[in-house]
């Protein structure tokens, strides 16, 4: 066993896809107030082109997401487990006899000053299986979180410019 591994969560971190890091020309807010708009996603996520969710802890997020290999579009239940308005929102998929598929998607909103800021996704998969669902979903989640973190600068830039 590598000592990268954390024995208590199976966390890996070469089963981890993160996406590229975009600078935004537009305040934290204006960041938080888009990824936390679920009902408008579809407007600008090409990868989630629908979410639903309260977004309180442990509350379900349903999510359409597409598959950039072949179009298809998945649905996909994941459970809120971090909002730090401003900072972080994450969700996961917990372990489950029928699902043994663990994972956490972590995306983080940092101030670069009083008018940009900068996001980046990471998702890990977790446990015996995550080295699977790397090899085998990491490509193209990744190519989706690169999209989502491009649409996003773009979509943040261009509402502060219009405000």
């Amino acid at each position: 066993m590598s000592d990268a591994i954390d024995p208590i969560t199976g966390y890996n971190p070469e089963n981890e896809v993160r996406s590229i890091t975009v600078e935004i020309d537009a305040p934290v807010s204006v960041v938080w107030d888009i990824l936390t708009d679920l009902p408008r996603y579809g407007e600008w996520n090409p990868f989630c082109i629908k979410a639903v969710s309260t977004l309180e802890i442990g509350a379900p997020i349903e999510m359409h997401l597409t598959n950039f290999w072949n179009g298809e579009i998945a649905i996909n239940t994941e459970y809120v487990c971090a909002n730090d308005t401003g900072r972080m929102l994450s969700w996961e998929l917990k372990h489950a006899p029928d699902w043994p598929y663990q994972a956490r998607r972590d995306q983080v909103v940092a101030s670069l000053g009083p008018e940009r800021c900068s996001y980046v996704s990471i998702n890990a998969f977790y446990g015996d299986t995550g080295f699977h669902v790397m090899r085998f979903a990491g490509p193209w989640v990744k190519v989706a979180f690169d999209n989502t973190a491009r649409a996003l600068k773009a979509r943040a830039e261009a509402m502060w410019a219009g405000r």
